[in-house]
């Protein structure tokens, strides 16, 4: 956090004479330049205020100039000896801030003049008590930009975690490409599984070092979570995100991209262990923590009980997901593998029957995705069931809440 010193710089003045308001001139014929850079008494850049040059020691300004705020200032300036003086934005204009006498300005020259007021000769010049406030905040600047350097490291990891949590998921997609598309389904699996493998432990071990250097950061223990599950640590993964959500429910900035992060990490845990209820309850606290996400929790609510043949469950979540976002071609194949097991055969055509919403959720996939992923797959399950593909299906609009 940035501290500023405005209010014992604005007391910090020199005693001149009071003057009248006047607009700095423009310079005239040949010109010198000036620049410089302007050092507040915590050693940090002054961004703001203003740089003067006076031929009367400060009572009157011949040239003005705004400090950035990166503390740099330049300008144009009729040769001449005059003095610099800086102001702060609220210093009164019969007073000055610091000053440097006979700056000469030549033609054709660009002159260097910083205005560092760190330097001890500025210091001594102050009242003790502010000298003191001065020391007092050079140590919280020296803490602060510790904490920074620390905090800059972390973010540093947690872009390499996240970008080894995204090679873990596309781990087949590599495999398949470093070993060529003639090696065999085994080999394949095999070096997708050492991919994984590899990153998901790489994000563990950054992860454990940077929630050991910074344990109240909650997001460090939700992406630790993620490598954990990654590995099928579950166990460790559920610690993980209830310490997670822990410290979420004592920050003062709640992070709902963290709690749902979480929650939704507790439902993939709950799951894959067979705590259904566990886990639905789970997902619907992830979709009501970050509602912005909620289609892409539940979403993935839908896909891992797919993936754990849960298919009651999974319905159950494909509905949810359908209802926040009816636009996904991807939901509907999730409903309706869920309830292709409820299929019966007919006696007389030994055609196979589907449930109404299970057609009804294949002949809407093909709709909004007629060239899919699973298309063909699942124009294949409705001839079975001889049934032809409606192309007439609309995607409902998303239900507002």
């Amino acid at each position: 956090m940035k501290r500023t010193i405005s209010l014992w710089l604005g007391l910090l003045a020199f005693a001149l004479l009071p003057v009248l308001a006047q607009a700095p001139a423009a310079p005239t014929g040949p010109t010198g330049k000036i620049h410089g850079h302007v050092t507040n008494p915590t050693g940090a850049n002054q961004g703001s205020g203003t740089v003067s040059l006076s031929t009367d020691s400060g009572h009157t300004s011949k040239f003005t100039f705004q400090v950035s705020s990166t503390g740099d200032y330049e300008g144009d300036v009729t040769p001449g000896t005059y003095s610099v003086v800086f102001r702060q934005v609220d210093t009164p204009p019969d007073k000055v801030v610091d000053i440097f006498d006979g700056i000469k300005i030549v033609v054709g020259q660009d002159v260097l003049q910083d205005i560092d007021m760190s330097r001890k000769a500025f210091v001594d010049k102050l009242p003790p008590e502010q000298q003191k406030q001065l020391e007092d905040l050079k140590k919280h600047n020296a803490e602060a930009m510790k904490t920074n350097e620390i905090i800059k490291g972390l973010n540093a990891d947690l872009r390499v975690v996240a970008q080894d949590i995204k090679d873990a998921d596309n781990a087949h997609a590599t495999a398949v490409q470093t070993l060529g598309p003639t090696a065999s389904k085994a080999d394949i699996e095999a070096k997708e599984a050492e991919i994984k493998a590899a990153k998901y432990n790489e994000a563990q071990t950054t992860m454990l070092k940077d929630t050991a250097a910074k344990p109240d950061a909650s997001v460090l223990w939700a992406q630790l979570g993620q490598a954990q599950i990654g590995l099928k640590k579950y166990d460790e993964a559920e610690a993980t995100y209830k310490k997670t959500l822990a410290l979420e429910a004592e920050s003062k900035k709640p992070n709902l991209d963290v709690q749902g992060l979480a929650n939704s990490g507790l439902g993939e845990i709950y799951a894959r262990t067979g705590k259904t209820p566990e886990a639905i309850a789970a997902y619907d606290a992830a979709a009501k923590a970050n509602p912005t996400r909620a289609g892409f929790y539940l979403k993935n609510e839908a896909v891992i009980f797919f993936q754990t043949n849960n298919s009651d469950a999974q319905v159950v979540a494909a509905d949810k997901a359908i209802a926040v976002d009816p636009t996904q071609a991807i939901l509907y194949y999730l409903k309706g593998q869920g309830l292709i097991g409820k299929s019966t055969i007919d006696p007389k055509t030994q055609r196979i029957v589907l449930p109404q919403d299970c057609a009804d959720a294949y002949q809407m996939y093909l709709q909004l995705a007629p060239t899919g992923l699973y298309a063909a797959e699942v124009q294949g399950i409705l001839q079975q069931a001889g049934q032809k593909v409606d192309t007439s299906y609309k995607a409902p609009k998303p239900v507002k809440k």
